[in-house]
């Protein structure tokens, strides 16, 4: 399958930004992409508003339609990221929507870890998913989605994986800063040795962030990658590849879950006595 990754600059206008997103998925469509997936938030990029709840949507509301009408004049699929509210409330989700090839919902994935790191507490703003997790199929390949900081952390990957995807998704607004190239690449890499998938990364590029888009296979060789500016880029995901790595490095059926369980257990019992 060709994927491609939409690394674009996202400003406070949310209708040049679908505006943007709309050229890019018929980009993607000429390009022979049957999926495009873009950055974290690019409903809405850099600066946002102090108040989110007054800009964010509901995922049936006009932003995702237009997305989804895309999505099916175009025929491939779609995953971008958005600001979804809250009824009654001015704290948001950071979303992902996942949108077919005739435009109906895959699903949507609210962020789980929020960025309360580098001196920056998305939680301010913003409250994390309870958990649910999101995977789909397409064109025979499972893919599973997660968002930016998600990536620091091992378990969601795993569980990804565990539940049978061979492509993670991860739509991304990584912040610029010491080291911060470095430690996307890493572990982008590393999520893709360890759980012998592929990993998509989507960036967000701009003022404050590095943007470095990313496709890497499930030996952790970068397929296709682009640096800091506006692009879109162009890989293939061949489920051979993964099946072939797997049988040479089959580390999800080597794992340990009894083994894992009781250490938490063991952790949480010495909480408890705490």
């Amino acid at each position: 399958m060709r994927i491609a990754l939409a690394q674009m600059n996202a400003g406070p206008d949310k209708e040049a930004n679908l505006r943007k997103i709309l050229d890019l998925t018929s980009d993607a469509a000429r390009g022979g992409a049957a999926l495009v997936v873009f950055p974290e938030c690019s409903m809405m990029g850099s600066p946002t508003p102090s108040n989110l709840a007054a800009v964010a949507e509901p995922c049936d509301g006009p932003f995702v339609a237009a997305v989804a009408d895309a999505a099916g004049r175009h025929g491939l699929a779609v995953v971008a990221g958005m600001h979804e509210s809250i009824p009654g409330e001015e704290l948001v989700f950071n979303t992902v929507v996942a949108l077919d090839g005739a435009g109906a919902s895959l699903g949507v994935y609210r962020k789980i870890h929020l960025y309360d790191a580098f001196g920056y507490r998305e939680s301010d703003r913003t409250r994390p998913g309870s958990g649910e997790t999101l995977s789909f199929t397409l064109g025979g390949l499972r893919f599973g989605v997660e968002t930016c900081y998600d990536l620091r952390f091992p378990e969601l990957s795993r569980e990804l994986a565990g539940g049978g995807a061979d492509v993670i998704l991860l739509p991304t607004a990584w912040v610029q800063g010491p080291l911060k190239e470095s430690h996307l690449e890493i572990l982008l890499r590393a999520r893709a040795i360890e759980n012998t998938v592929y990993v998509a990364a989507a960036g967000m590029t701009d003022s404050t962030h590095i943007g470095s888009s990313m496709l890497v296979d499930p030996m952790g060789v970068p397929v296709a990658r682009a640096g800091d500016g506006e692009t879109m880029v162009f890989g293939e995901i061949d489920l051979e590849r993964v099946s072939a790595v797997r049988r040479t490095n089959p580390s999800l059926d080597n794992a340990r879950p009894d083994v894992y369980s009781r250490w938490l257990a063991a952790r949480e019992a010495i909480a408890g006595r705490a």
